[in-house]
């Protein structure tokens, strides 16, 4: 299935992306459409396109993270992919891939890192979700189903041996996310300037 650029005005119908991002970032390629119609004033404004994408962390209760092993790329990735531009939200996003994916349902979660992404030459850029769905039974984790066509094999394990085998911007979030307290932020893969790590109060 072709999942669409979601942008402040709806769809691009004729975007040409590759369907997972890398597990989430591989790609988000193609052209995004016409912007809405810019508001009084705000004529020739450009307003950007911001392709979505939702990941899962997965665990089983040793600690050992749920990672996928993608037959169209090299690497491995986690469950994710980009949200469909038909009003689903990041979070819908998440669990419906994780269930096409993995054939697992997933009830609950927190968000655990929001990465943006800037775009260049030959990619498009958007946000990233990570959602913390914690950990599973084993029962539950052995009744995994995989999508066939798109992956190959899973792999549970620890953080150590899991990172150097997601490919870098994963990896960065992953690491960020699992290393994190609450909610962080990134801009591709890195904590930006200025953005501390728990909130001290407020700025004098």
């Amino acid at each position: 299935m072709t999942d669409a650029v979601v942008t402040n005005a709806g769809v691009s119908s004729n975007a040409a992306l590759v369907r997972r991002d890398g597990g989430l970032d591989a790609a988000l390629a193609g052209e995004a459409g016409p912007g809405p119609e810019a508001g009084p004033g705000q004529e020739g404004l450009a307003l950007p396109a911001i392709p979505v994408s939702a990941g899962a962390l997965i665990f089983d209760r040793g600690g050992r993270l749920l990672i996928l092993k993608p037959t169209y790329k090299s690497g491995w990735t986690i469950p994710g992919g980009v949200m469909e531009a038909d009003g689903e939200t990041p979070w819908d996003a998440c669990r419906r891939e994780v269930r096409e994916e993995c054939g697992l349902e997933v009830g609950g979660g927190r968000l655990a890192c929001m990465d943006f992404r800037r775009p260049r030459p030959g990619r498009q850029g958007g946000v990233r979700f990570l959602f913390n769905c914690g950990a599973l039974s084993r029962t539950r984790l052995k009744a995994i189903e995989l999508q066939p066509e798109e992956i190959s094999e899973h792999r549970l394990a620890g953080l150590d041996e899991a990172l150097p085998l997601l490919r870098g911007p994963i990896r960065r979030r992953v690491r960020a996310a699992c290393a994190g307290h609450g909610l962080v932020y990134l801009e591709d893969g890195r904590r930006p300037p200025g953005m501390r790590r728990r909130s001290a109060g407020p700025s004098r």
